[in-house]
Order: structure tokens, then C-alpha cells, then sequence
């Protein structure tokens, strides 16, 4: 049947043959749309027939007669008009009221045009109606229209949307050249395979975009590739697309720019991101965001800072939600706790929605700078709690030795809320069991996971050692092969640790020297047990051994703030102006320790037992 015709006779033989009359009557119209449109919202069981089955009846229908008035009113040839009217629902985002218009325009004798189908194509890709796009797609074949470039793009994303980039990619690969000459096309196989997690074939279509001379390359384009390069933490990839961006006069496009940010920022250079921010002429919000988000993820936390009050105050910027949610991470320790309140003050006071995001970023800046009771409250006054919300307070409760009190929210929410649990939350649970050594709630939890991840079982290992239930740490490590992870190790032997158990650890520091041959920490984690057993031969031995091999151990530092600046100290650090007083008031309370009863109780944890020989046996450890 020939639906495209403006002939007359096309209208009555559409009629005939769905309604098996000529005879114009008026239809029960209501009770088949709605069937029509939720055969799309279930199932996307929609096809053209349909579409013109309901617009037919629509067409002779009371119901619709004053809507078809203005139909009528259209000239038949005038496909403008039509297009036009399709483009305001779907700008309304009334995607069924486009087809049934684009049924409609059918019927009446009016002829698709390479503005029409895209737009319809756009509407089923919406409704998830792949059925309806391949008809569609037919009456592209018959037009003639199956290789303009703005259908090509609607088709290719209608494919890629309902039946995979793999699809997307057959249809681009069997157009004829001059479509395949396009940057949109190109761009648009490489954001499908992007939006399916697969980088590594997005660059490899952007590399062979690149290789077929496609003219006109665009922000869109490489946005795109430094966005699959950033997925596949590819520097060198990432490097070579800022590279033909450079090359392009596209480097300082805000786009372009922000895209390479947050690809070298995941990707782990911050000093490219820091060139890049550098040399940028403009910066918008979302620039100065990644900065900070890159900062915050390397752990310096003082450039974060000092950062945003650049952004803040001298470039007068103002912060929005995710901006505040990226900085407060750097304000969660004790350190800069007084920061932290500050910027939930300015919150306040601005007015910047505290949305859950943010509500959560501030709820977990309170629970681990020290202020577990602002986190509480915060955590009571919020309207909505997701996941992440019930993870923060069960962990800050536990980072404050209350793991029953996390343990308790866990079964609170379990039973009240309709949060699903994640693998995270499952840690968190298990984190607060071990920390107030809870055996049976950590048993039940772990026995809940159907597939427990090795962070799963390294908690329950040091609930265990915590414990002192060291035959079962042994058999749990043996029956599911964990000797070989290095974590677990350490687990089992901060229990060995807490309950004194030297042999055992000596036994698992010794396991750790040869999982991990090149890691300092553990050679002087087995000095510190000679030392602790006054073996000072051996201690010395290994003292050379981590000296020959080149191994640099950690050193540990702790920090204060005061008089609004804060102060970093290393084990036996004097690098400090006010250092001999320091150690004068240590070594007067040491004294005073000293005559009150007070022995020091070492032990093999991790610290330099060498350095700390040369200085005070307390003055610092990890």
C-alpha cells in the first residue's frame, strides 16, 4: 500500500483497508489511542500501521474534530508546516502526539522530507519503538532519503539507543562515501561506544575518522575521543588527542578544555591538568571544579583550598552545589575542621541548594574531621536519604568507636527504608562490626554477600584477629585462598598486634617480606618485632638490607592547626622554628609520665624503631 501519494484516492484506500469502508463514520477513537500508547510505554510494540490506524480515526473522530480543524487548515503540499508542528511536540517532549501528527500527515498526502524523518525517528528512539524506526527507515529507502546526512545521524542514533553501537556501526558502514565523510556520523559512533563503556572502540573510530579525511573537525568530536580516552585512563591516548586539538585551534574552547581537565585529572596527572588550567584564557565553573576534584583526589588538600578562595574571592566566581561537594572532601579531617564549617556556613548564607549531594558531602566532612554530632543532625533533618547517606553515618559512627550505633542504623534501615544495598554498604556494616568487635552481627552480614570482594573478606579477617579468634582467622584465610593478599595479611596481623600475639605475627610479617619483596613497610614491621624482643643484630642487618635494596619506608607525619595555620610534623622532624621548644614541653612530660608509673609498651607496628631510637620513644609513630 503506497502511504507516501497526495492522490485522494490514497486517503480512502488507507481508510478502506483499515476500516473496511469507504464510508467515512465516526470511531470510538479514546479506548485505541490509549491502547496504542501503552503498547509503546510497555513494550515499544509499536508500528506504522497502527500509527495510521489511530490517526485515521482520529481524523474522522468527534473527539478530535477541533484539533483537525487546524489540520485541515494546513496546505497539503506545505511540509514545512507539518515539520513544524512535529518539532513543537517534540519540544513539548510528547513524543506520541508526533507520530500520531506524522500519521496524520501521511494520510492527508503530504511528503516526508529530510527535516521529517529525523524528527520522527528522534520520537521513536524517545519511545523505545525500534519496530516503528526500521519502518521508518523503509520509507527513508524509498525516498530516496536514506543517505542525507541528518538522517543518516537519527538513524544511527535510533539504532545505537535500542539495539547497540555494534548496530549503529553495520548501518554507518554500508552508507556510501559522502556520509562517511561526515564528523557527525563519526561522532556519533564514537559517543555510542562511549555511552557502552567500550573506549578503546570510540578512539578507534576517532582515529579512523581522522584517517578518512573527514572534513570540518569539531569540539563536539574531540570532546567525545577525550572523553573515551579519560574512560580508559589512557595518557598517552589522552596526550595525542589534546595533541590534534592543539593542532586544530580547538585547545582553549571551554568544551575542549574542560574535557582535557577531567581526562587528566582521571587519567592521575595533575600536572597536565594544572598546565592546561594554567594556560586556559577563560574559565567557567566547571573548570575550576575539576581543579579542585583533582587536588582533593591526590590528597593535597591545602591547594584545594587555597584554590577555591581563589575562585571564591579574587576571580568572584561563586561556588555552585557540585563546586562545595568537591572541596568539602579536603576538609574532612581533623585539621581543617574549622574550614569545613566555614564553607557550610557560607552554604547558609548564600542560599546554594543543599541538595542530597551536597547534604551528604557535608554530613561526611563533620563525621571525619571530629564532629560526629553535626553529622548526626544533619543526618535527622534530611527529608530524603539514599545509600550514601546510610553508608556516611554507619562509617563515621564506626570511625568514632561507636560500631554498635552503625550497626544499629544498618538494621534501622533495613527495615525502613527502601535503600538498596550495595557493595559499599556492606563494608560498612562489616567495619563497624569489627570495630566494636561484634562477631556474630559481622558473621550474619558477611553470610549475606553472595559474592563477597576482597575487601569483604579482609574485614571480616581483622573482625576475627580483633577478636582473638585466630584459629578461625587461619582456616576462614586457608579455605578461601587470601594468603596472597597482602591486605588481609595486614588484618590479620593489626590482631596479632592488639592481643600481643608475636609469634603468629612474626609469621605473617615474614609472608608479607615475600608477597611483597620491594615494600619497605614490611621490613621494618619485622625490625620492629626484633627490636621489640631487644634483637638489635638483626634489627641492624635488616636496617642494611632496606638500605642496599634502595627501599625509601614511609615516613609518617602528624599535623595541628593553630593561629589559623597548620603545622606538619615528621618523625624526629626539627625542621620546625619552634622545635627545641617542642621537645623541651615533650620531654617534661615525658618525665612527668615517667614519675606517675608510665612505661611505654612498643610493639611491632609500623614505625621506624630507628628513627624513633634517635629521638623520643613516643615522639611519633604510625
Amino acid at each position: 500500500m503506497d502511504v507516501i501519494s497526495a492522490s485522494s484516492s490514497t486517503q480512502l484506500r488507507i481508510h478502506h483497508f483499515f476500516f473496511k469502508t469507504e464510508k467515512l463514520i465516526y470511531t470510538p477513537v479514546t479506548q485505541f489511542k490509549k491502547h496504542f500508547l501503552n503498547n509503546i510505554k510497555g513494550n515499544g510494540n509499536c508500528n506504522l500501521q497502527s500509527c495510521l490506524r489511530l490517526s485515521a480515526a482520529c481524523s474522522v473522530s468527534e473527539e478530535f474534530a477541533s484539533t483537525h480543524q487546524s489540520f485541515d487548515e494546513i496546505p497539503v503540499s506545505d511540509t514545512f508546516a507539518w515539520n513544524t508542528l512535529i518539532k513543537t511536540h517534540l519540544s513539548n517532549c510528547d513524543s506520541y502526539q508526533a507520530l500520531l501528527t506524522y500519521g496524520t500527515m501521511l494520510i492527508r498526502g503530504a511528503r516526508p522530507d529530510r527535516h521529517t524523518l529525523p524528527r520522527i525517528l528522534t520520537a521513536a528512539r524517545l519511545l523505545g519503538a525500534l519496530f516503528f524506526g526500521k519502518q521508518v527507515h523503509g520509507q527513508a529507502l524509498k525516498l530516496g532519503l536514506s543517505s542525507d546526512h541528518y538522517v543518516v545521524t537519527a538513524l544511527m542514533e535510533l539504532y545505537g539507543h535500542l539495539d547497540g553501537a555494534d548496530a549503529a556501526r553495520w548501518l554507518f558502514d554500508k552508507l556510501p562515501r559522502s556520509p562517511r565523510n561526515s564528523v557527525v556520523a563519526w561522532t556519533m559512533l564514537a559517543g555510542l561506544y562511549v555511552m557502552e563503556d567500550k573506549p578503546r572502540l570510540a578512539i578507534d573510530a576517532f582515529n579512523r575518522m581522522l584517517d578518512s579525511g573527514a572534513a570540518d573537525m569539531d569540539t563536539v568530536a574531540l570532546t567525545t575521543a577525550i572523553c573515551a580516552c579519560a574512560l580508559l585512563k589512557s595518557l598517552q591516548e589522552g596526550r595525542n588527542t589534546h595533541r590534534i586539538a592543539r593542532e586544530c585551534g580547538f585547545e582553549f574552547d571551554v568544551l575542549v578544555s574542560n574535557s582535557l581537565l577531567k581526562m587528566y585529572i582521571d587519567c592521575g596527572s595533575l600536572r597536565d591538568a594544572q598546565t592546561v588550567f594554567d594556560k586556559m584564557p577563560s574559565k567557567d565553573i566547571i573548570s575550576w571544579t575539576e581543579m579542585l576534584r583533582g587536588y582533593v583526589k591526590k590528597g593535597r588538600f591545602n591547594e584545594a583550598l587555597k584554590l577555591f578562595r581563589q575562585m571564591n574571592v579574587v576571580e568572584g566566581i561563586r561556588p555552585d552545589s557540585l563546586a562545595i561537594s568537591s572541596i568539602l572532601p579536603a576538609c574532612a579531617r581533623v585539621a581543617a575542621h574549622k574550614h569545613g564549617k566555614e564553607i557550610h556556613g557560607y552554604l547558609v548564607r548564600n542560599g546554594i541548594e543543599m541538595n542530597l549531594r551536597v547534604q551528604n558531602a557535608v554530613m561526611d566532612m563533620y563525621a571525619k574531621s571530629g564532629s560526629i554530632e553535626c553529622a548526626s543532625r544533619i543526618f535527622s533533618g534530611m527529608k530524603d536519604k539514599d545509600v550514601i547517606s546510610w553508608t556516611v553515618m554507619i562509617l563515621g559512627n564506626s570511625l568514632h568507636g561507636h560500631g554498635e550505633i552503625g550497626v544499629a542504623m544498618f538494621r534501622e534501615m533495613e527495615k525502613n527504608s527502601s535503600v538498596e544495598i550495595d557493595e559499599i554498604m556492606h563494608v560498612a556494616v562489616l567495619y563497624a562490626a569489627c570495630t566494636s568487635c561484634l562477631v556474630e552481627d559481622g558473621r550474619l552480614y558477611f553470610s549475606c554477600l553472595r559474592a563477597p570482594k576482597i575487601a569483604h573478606h579482609t574485614l571480616m579477617v581483622a573482625l576475627l584477629a580483633r577478636s582473638g579468634f585466630f584459629d578461625e582467622a587461619r582456616t576462614f584465610i586457608e579455605e578461601r585462598k587470601l594468603a596472597q593478599h597482602a591486605e588481609v595479611l595486614r588484618a590479620l596481623l593489626d590482631g596479632c598486634r592488639i592481643h600481643k600475639n608475636a609469634n603468629m605475627g612474626k609469621r605473617v610479617i615474614q609472608q608479607l617480606c615475600d608477597l611483597e619483596p620491594l615494600n619497605a613497610e614490611n621490613y621494618v614491621m619485622l625490625s620492629n618485632w626484633y627490636a621489640h624482643n631487644s634483637k638489635w643484630e638483626i634489627v641492624n642487618r635488616l636496617r642494611e638490607t632496606i638500605r642496599d635494596m634502595g627501599l625509601k619506608p614511609r615516613k609518617a607525619y602528624s599535623w595541628i592547626e593553630f593561629q589559623n595555620k597548620v603545622h606538619v610534623f615528621g618523625t624526629g622532624d626539627v625542621s620546625h622554628p619552634r622545635s627545641e621548644k617542642i621537645y623541651w614541653q615533650l620531654q617534661r612530660l615525658m618525665k612527668k609520665l615517667d614519675e606517675e608509673g608510665f612505661r611505654y609498651d612498643s610493639d611491632f607496628s609500623l614505625h621506624d624503631v630507628d628513627e624513633e631510637r634517635e629521638c623520643i620513644p613516643i615522639g611519633h609513630s604510625e
